[in-house]
């Protein structure tokens, strides 16, 4: 469980296009094995410390000929960010896929300072 120490709450969303591999015979759409889609996410303001974050699939289109395969997950979350991460595997065919992400953490306060 994460606690939160002080009264300022951050909460920041959004929404991305991972990819549209059907238009440019993208190795999502016609690759085999494993496969990984990766993008950076900045924070709309940093957090005190790394938040804690949600992702979820919002559009994805899929062939049907094959198993549908999909891990997606937030990785590298930091104070000012994190990576989006969608993988498949084996032969299941994406042609596009959006995701829908959303954090949340302590902020920092308006008189909070560091010394080094």
């Amino acid at each position: 469980m994460k606690r939160i120490q002080n009264h300022l709450i951050g909460i920041d969303q959004g929404d991305i296009v991972l990819f549209s591999d059907y238009e440019s015979d993208g190795d999502m759409w016609t690759g085999s094995d494993a496969r990984e889609r990766r993008k950076r996410i900045k924070f709309t303001e940093s957090y005190r410390s790394p938040p804690s974050v949600i992702c979820a699939l919002s559009l994805w289109d899929i062939g049907n000929s094959a198993n549908a395969r999909v891990d997606l997950k937030a990785e590298r979350i930091s104070a000012d960010g994190f990576d989006i991460v969608l993988r498949t595997w084996s032969d299941t065919k994406i042609a596009r896929a959006r995701a829908r992400w959303m954090s949340f953490g302590e902020l920092r306060q308006a008189d909070e300072w560091e010394l080094y």
